[in-house]
């Protein structure tokens, strides 16, 4: 069923009202997915910086976040709910600002965004880590048939 949905509004289309609905309600993340196509472009073609920079930048950002998750965290917490109390007005100007960033210093853009990924990527694992831990031993494999509890 989901699926007929999907195919009827790709041969319908989109109209204008839906998109600025859309839009209106995920101001952030539109501007962050711009900001990311622009910041890609300008430093894949050597604008500014170049890819180098952006790639050391999103691998530190990542390091850090992975072996300091609770620090990196706390500030990224503070960083969106700054962003997601703000007005509407406020909330463009700072998804603008982004995009000047990833325009001319995309390197810095790339470095949240690998924070942002080294977060996600230490709590999946923390996650996965307890979801085994849950399972019942029967159902773990055992390194040897000789172990005993």
């Amino acid at each position: 069923m989901a699926k007929n949905k999907i195919v009827d509004k790709l041969k319908e289309g989109v109209s204008i009202h839906e998109l600025e609905g859309f839009a209106s309600k995920h101001t952030t993340e539109v501007f962050t997915v711009i900001a990311m196509i622009i910041g890609a472009v300008s430093s894949s073609y050597d604008f500014f910086t170049g890819p180098r920079l952006t790639i050391i930048f999103l691998t530190l950002g990542a390091l850090v976040a992975v072996f300091f998750p609770a620090p990196v965290e706390k500030g990224l917490k503070q960083l969106y709910s700054f962003t997601f109390k703000q007005e509407k007005m406020t909330e463009i100007l700072l998804g603008a600002v982004k995009i000047v960033v990833a325009i001319f210093i995309p390197f810095l853009y790339f470095g949240l965004l690998g924070l942002l990924a080294g977060t996600s990527y230490h709590y999946y694992i923390r996650h996965a880590q307890i979801m085994s831990e849950n399972t019942p031993r029967s159902s773990r494999k055992s390194e040897s048939d000789d172990e005993h509890d």
